[in-house]
């Protein structure tokens, strides 16, 4: 558990700068805390090793952190799942997403597990608050991109799945369920 919570406190520190594209600009932090919640509150997942990355699953894209900090501060187990989970920020965009989807069946389940969260998240703040600028295309894209990537995820956490699913329903007019707490 202080693990977790030095995670936590670590990416609070981190991101302190970053903003959500919402129209309310909202704190970057917030997305990995949302990431967490689904893991634990809503697949519960207990796997500390597998929360601590998930806090930490943006830090080596988007900050100056290094994969060598991370290990130092929090293992290299933790380390490799972050930098697992870490687009190459150096192809462009299209490669970066087409990598996911081509290497997304090859990852460790704990970078699985992520992977899943991180697009249930990323799919429901589209539905609920789009990013400015956003056209109708430009989202539905990110939807399918999301289900292409997931769709090779498939087998390693049926409530994920599920929760994954309902938000893709929920792109579509469906109400979101939120609140299912079956165990996967």
């Amino acid at each position: 558990m202080r693990n977790l919570i030095a995670a936590i406190a670590f990416a609070a520190e981190k991101h302190r700068n970053q903003r959500r594209k919402d129209p309310d600009a909202s704190p970057y932090i917030n997305h990995p805390i949302a990431l967490i919640d689904v893991l634990a509150n809503e697949a519960y997942v207990e796997d500390e090793t597998v929360l601590v990355a998930a806090i930490l699953h943006d830090i080596l894209e988007d900050t100056d952190t290094s994969a060598e900090e991370l290990a130092n501060c929090f293992g290299q187990i933790v380390a490799d799942i972050v930098c697992e989970v870490s687009d190459n920020k150096t192809l462009s965009k299209n490669e970066r997403k087409q990598l996911q989807i081509e290497h997304a069946s090859n990852s460790s389940r704990p970078a699985k597990l992520i992977k899943i969260a991180d697009k249930i998240c990323n799919l429901r703040d589209l539905a609920n608050t789009p990013p400015v600028g956003w056209s109708e295309e430009r989202t539905q894209a990110y939807f399918d991109w999301a289900k292409a990537v997931v769709d090779q995820l498939r087998g390693v956490h049926p409530t994920l799945e599920r929760l994954f699913d309902n938000a893709c329903r929920g792109r579509r007019g469906e109400p979101h369920r939120w609140d299912q707490r079956d165990a996967g």
